[in-house]
């Protein structure tokens, strides 16, 4: 992963057992995905639309966008493709491979195009299963191919964003009942890799940011339902992956004797006629308790968040 591509600072402005697989890399309209063009859907159709299915935006208002951070897995959704399947692996050179590079060797080959399109590819989040993932576009099956790792590490971290659709049906993927997610975007990456590429402050040591950006992280990862499904999980997921800013604010507090004892996300005043929220971290004195807070203003209104103030002191109101 690139320091380039993962943490940019953005622009201010106003069935049975899983395989392993690392995939790499707004409208109110009904989007209408061909199922059997895409990943694991088992020739069905389906229609997505915002209704029923969306996320509580932090305005009051309804979504269906998600940026959820997880694992993909990859699963057979029915007997026929896992016998399919091993008789493709049967003719492939697979000697010597574990399971997982025998999987990728088959799903590289070009004549075994159609298998990545016949499995269903499952995003889990703290080891839950929370989205059936398909692309918007049949070509971006090329993702998933492309990306496949054939040693897949336990820190890997797949992002995955799109638009929430309805709960799949049970034939989609041998019974399993999440909501479907039409990706536009995946990308993945080692949790050490992230770490590795957040730019550091010139004047603190390499361990110590480092251990910092690692706590900041995992407390973002491991909030409470964080499916990346409503405006505040979004928020708090994209500032995790594009923001670098809050990992060398969380160094310095840090540094100086203080404790991350807050991260909240509220409305913003400043949204008129665009979904604005704030986000804000709480920092705590060890020793004298007394309490700083910084923010962010991110723009939730559509499906890819942007950063519309960098992080400054937050006073209260």
């Amino acid at each position: 992963m690139s320091e380039q591509t993962m943490m940019a600072e953005p622009v201010e402005s106003t069935t049975g057992h899983p395989i392993q697989v690392r995939p790499d890399s707004a409208s109110n309209a009904m989007i209408s995905p061909q199922m059997g063009g895409g990943c694991g859907c088992n020739g069905t159709r389906m229609s997505q639309s915002p209704g029923g299915t969306e996320g509580m935006s932090a305005n009051g208002g309804m979504n269906a966008f998600v940026y959820a951070i997880g694992r993909v897995e990859a699963r057979f959704p029915n007997l026929s493709v896992e016998k399919e399947f091993a008789q493709a692996t049967g003719r492939a050179e697979t000697a010597g491979k574990t399971d997982q590079q025998a999987f990728h060797e088959v799903l590289s080959q070009r004549q075994n195009r159609y298998l990545v399109r016949q499995l269903c590819w499952v995003l889990t989040v703290q080891g839950l299963e929370t989205y059936l993932l398909v692309p918007r576009d049949p070509a971006d099956v090329d993702m998933l191919i492309d990306a496949i790792r054939p040693a897949p590490a336990p820190q890997d971290i797949d992002v995955v964003i799109g638009m929430r659709g309805p709960i799949a049906p049970p034939e989609m993927c041998n019974g399993l009942m999440v909501p479907v997610v039409v990706f536009d975007q995946i990308y993945s990456f080692g949790r050490d890799e992230l770490i590795r590429a957040i730019p550091k402050p010139e004047k603190m040591a390499k361990e110590r940011f480092g251990s910092a950006a690692e706590e900041l992280f995992d407390r973002i990862m491991h909030m409470t339902d964080n499916a990346g499904a409503t405006d505040e999980h979004r928020a708090l997921n994209y500032l995790a992956m594009r923001y670098p800013a809050i990992y060398a604010k969380a160094a310095e507090e840090f540094a100086e004797d203080h404790s991350l004892t807050g991260v909240e996300v509220r409305p913003s005043a400043l949204s008129s006629g665009r979904n604005i929220v704030e986000v804000i971290f709480s920092y705590t004195n060890r020793n004298t308790d007394f309490t700083e807070k910084y923010f962010v203003r991110v723009d939730m209104t559509e499906e890819f968040p942007f950063l519309v103030t960098k992080i400054s002191p937050y006073y209260e109101r």
